[in-house]
């Protein structure tokens, strides 16, 4: 009975991989224009593959100092080659989004 239980646990996680799931991978920008990030020796990462979050690109955000009125500052945070970034990989592996750069 032990057999058949392994050879079932077996074909299940075959075809949970298979299904590439969603999952945290790491990688490192390789290139800034255009976009493209190295993840292993098998998988370097094209532009129209990644979605970016606010966390890794430059952008304006409106606040107050103190007691002070809003104003409007630019936050620099766009991705650079050398920045180890983390990602999710979308159900499938064809799309990958970046949530934000290592802390080094």
């Amino acid at each position: 009975m032990e057999d058949i239980l392994i050879v079932f646990q077996k074909l299940i996680l075959g075809v949970l991989n298979a299904q590439k799931l969603s999952t945290v991978i790491y990688g490192t920008v390789i290139s800034e224009n255009p976009l493209e990030v190295y993840v292993d020796q098998k998988l370097t990462l094209k532009k129209e593959q990644l979605k970016l979050t606010k966390a890794v690109k430059d952008h304006e955000i409106e606040m107050s100092i103190g007691s002070g009125s809003k104003q409007i500052y630019t936050v620099y945070n766009a991705l650079v080659k050398g920045d180890k970034i983390t990602m999710i990989r979308a159900h499938g592996g064809q799309q990958y989004l970046i949530i934000d750069k290592e802390v080094v």
